[in-house]
């Protein structure tokens, strides 16, 4: 009995020292694994100071990397965000402006100027949507001088008024009489190839705004922008007068069916397009006369431009003929296009009188 007993305690004490070795072994791990964590805690700590005090000291000195910028938005949130509708009164509007044709003026230089400009003559204000899509047609022949005068100055104009803006100039080929209306069509039917546009300011070479608060866009009635004329003292020159410079959106257009394509040489045209306005109840909107006076460049009259002798005939018979001749009866043929940064200038063959 004694031996068995004593066989009893010795393999209970076995046990027990195995159990406190394996107690010992499980402490030993415990203690390696938290001090080596504490030393990778340490370096991470270490590395995080070193780069922040690196950030701050570089962002002090102005130097930005890579690893220095603040972390980008990603597309998707600039996607999201929203921009808001450009103000009725756009907040870089100058006023008065003062308009001057004896300076030299190139190209070039108009480039240089308007760094903005896409191609094509395109624009739009970054900073908030616009208002109104607006395609700026002018109808031309042998006029560059006075085309440099007017892209130096109306560019910066539009950017200030924030438009939505192309510059669209149609180019009558060939030596028959200038057919200004007809232009003004083809104009707008080559603009809307290329963008949705809303609003058509249709405008002659050779005049200027002397006023930026002229806003050069579309209203609820067909709008005669270049009021008041240096070339006529600044005052209308008939109540009627809808030459020079107007604006109609593309459901005003579309309602008089477009301008009339028959008027070969100088005059009537505006007359006849007053006519169409006022027969369809529409009635023209105007700027008070301040606000929309005009420059003119002094010039002669084109050799190719005489008055047209049936345009006083043709004026009187607008209701007439407004249904059949117009943007509906278009034709034309494309012979060149050209993107300029400053202008899409496209030349026509407008046929024969």
């Amino acid at each position: 009995m004694r031996y068995a007993s004593g066989n009893a305690f010795s393999f209970m004490d076995k046990i027990c020292a195995l159990v406190v070795l394996l107690c010992f072994l499980h402490i030993s791990v415990v203690l390696v694994y938290y001090i080596r964590n504490a030393d990778s805690s340490q370096t991470l700590k270490t590395t995080n100071l070193q780069n922040h005090q690196i950030h701050r000291k570089l962002t002090e000195q102005g130097v930005t990397t890579e690893e220095t910028k603040p972390p980008s938005v990603s597309n998707d949130t600039e996607t999201e965000r929203k921009l808001e509708t450009c103000p009725d009164n756009p907040p870089n509007l100058v006023g008065p402006l003062r308009i001057e044709f004896s300076d030299l003026v190139t190209l070039d230089l108009v480039r240089e100027q308007n760094p903005a400009l896409q191609p094509g003559g395109r624009f739009k204000p970054q900073d908030c949507i616009a208002q109104q899509k607006v395609a700026m047609i002018i109808p031309f022949r042998n006029r560059d001088e006075h085309l440099k005068f007017w892209l130096y100055y109306m560019h910066p104009i539009l950017q200030n008024q924030q438009l939505d803006y192309g510059i669209y100039i149609i180019i009558q080929d060939g030596d028959d009489a200038f057919n200004r209306a007809k232009l003004l069509n083809i104009g707008y039917a080559e603009a809307l190839k290329e963008y949705d546009y809303q609003c058509f300011v249709f405008s002659d070479v050779d005049l200027i705004p002397m006023d930026d608060r002229n806003i050069y866009k579309c209203f609820s009635q067909p709008r005669h922008l270049s009021v008041s004329m240096d070339k006529f003292g600044f005052r209308l020159p008939y109540a009627t007068f809808f030459g020079g410079v107007s604006s109609l959106s593309k459901e005003q257009y579309l309602n008089i069916n477009g301008f009339p394509n028959n008027y070969w040489g100088w005059g009537g045209e505006d007359d006849d397009i007053f006519n169409r306005i006022s027969i369809k109840g529409m009635s023209i909107s105007r700027p008070d006369g301040m606000i929309g006076r005009c420059r003119m460049i002094r010039h002669g009259r084109d050799k190719l431009n005489d008055p047209n002798p049936q345009r006083f005939d043709q004026i009187a018979h607008t209701r007439q003929t407004m249904g059949q001749d117009g943007i509906s009866s278009l034709s034309y043929k494309i012979l060149n296009v050209e993107k300029d940064q400053l202008f899409t200038k496209i030349t026509v063959d407008v046929g024969k009188p």
